[in-house]
């Protein structure tokens, strides 16, 4: 399972299928990014499904601190800072 999407992640998903996985402002801000050509800043997010998951379990799901990791190691290399 991903947890996260970077915001400039080539997805095929419609509009709303992408606000189903991330929620209407990161789809949004997706769409800037990737189809717009607009300068959005590197980031990422969790996926509505890992929000369900915290929820239902009342933890996090195994594996999503070490995506956390990387992705936060992206957005760090992206941004030239730490």
């Amino acid at each position: 399972m991903t947890f996260t999407r970077a915001l400039d992640d080539p997805w095929d998903d419609t509009l709303e299928e992408a606000k189903a996985l991330v929620g209407g402002k990161a789809a949004n801000l997706g769409v800037m990014a990737r189809d717009l050509g607009l300068p959005v800043p590197p980031g990422f997010v969790i996926t509505t499904e890992t929000c369900r998951a915290f929820l239902a379990g009342g933890g996090w799901p195994a594996g999503l601190h070490e995506e956390l990791r990387g992705r936060t190691a992206e957005v760090e290399a992206g941004g030239g800072r730490r």
